[in-house]
């Protein structure tokens, strides 16, 4: 199996531990990874700002990068959500403006190929149990677009509860928006400000020690917000968690 990571825009620039913990987690379960360097943004901040003729050639050439590998894994459940839900629309859209079936049919390799992290570890490799070991306890939230656009389910949390060391409990309304959204965040930065306020009390009041998700563009916002409200409480990557062992811990 030929695997690919799409690390994604918000990972490369500021997350780039998060990428490595990918690869350090699938290495140890024998999977080798590649990572294509010619890969470029999704599109997904263009499409979801209105700019959708313009999120055309970034998805071309998304398929152009990695339409030869069998899977394409990404730590990112908006950018997954990106390619599974959305490029087919791209596809759609164009036919129905009259431009022919070119964009959707350039595009149809990958979107079966695309897998969140935790849908490639439960459902493509069959695993719940990665070998991981992390001492503390932990609140998970499901970021809107793995919850439901992906439906990613319980993967995330039956992957958690079999860390070693781990102690994860509930956080009170999890099916909730931390309020990031991308530009929503900066269209309404108000409500925004609002909705990560509550997410970040939602999840203090558990008394975990990490907030974790799938998600860094919403760990981003939630830790932003973390930092004003001056919590003890820090955002974590699932990724990091999972690729934490005895010999080599996330700290």
């Amino acid at each position: 199996m030929r695997v690919a990571l799409f690390l994604t825009c918000v990972n490369d620039t500021l997350y780039p531990d998060t990428g490595r913990a990918v690869v350090k987690l699938l290495a140890r379960l024998g999977v080798e990874v590649e990572f294509p360097s010619a890969q470029t943004c999704c599109g997904q901040a263009h499409y979801n700002t209105g700019y959708r003729h313009q999120a055309e050639p970034m998805a071309r050439h998304f398929s152009d990068v990695f339409g030869g590998y069998d899977a394409i894994v990404t730590p990112s459940g908006s950018c997954g959500a990106m390619v599974r839900e959305l490029y087919p629309r791209l596809g759609e859209r164009a036919r129905a403006e009259g431009r022919g079936g070119a964009l959707a049919t350039a595009l149809a390799p990958v979107v079966p190929k695309t897998y969140e992290l935790t849908e490639f570890l439960v459902d493509v490799l069959g695993v719940t149990d990665v070998g991981a070991y992390y001492p503390h306890t932990v609140t998970y939230h499901p970021t809107c677009h793995g919850l439901r656009s992906l439906g990613l389910g319980d993967r995330p949390t039956r992957l958690l509860r079999a860390v070693k060391g781990l102690d994860l409990v509930e956080l009170p309304g999890a099916d909730e928006c931390c309020g990031f959204g991308g530009t929503f965040a900066v269209k309404n930065s108000d409500v925004s400000a609002a909705m990560g306020a509550d997410k970040v009390r939602n999840a203090v009041s558990t008394g975990a020690d990490v907030l974790c998700a799938a998600d860094n563009s919403c760990l981003m916002h939630i830790g932003g917000t973390m930092t004003r409200l001056r919590t003890a409480q820090r955002p974590v990557h699932l990724a990091e968690i999972l690729a934490s062992t005895e010999e080599e811990p996330l700290t």
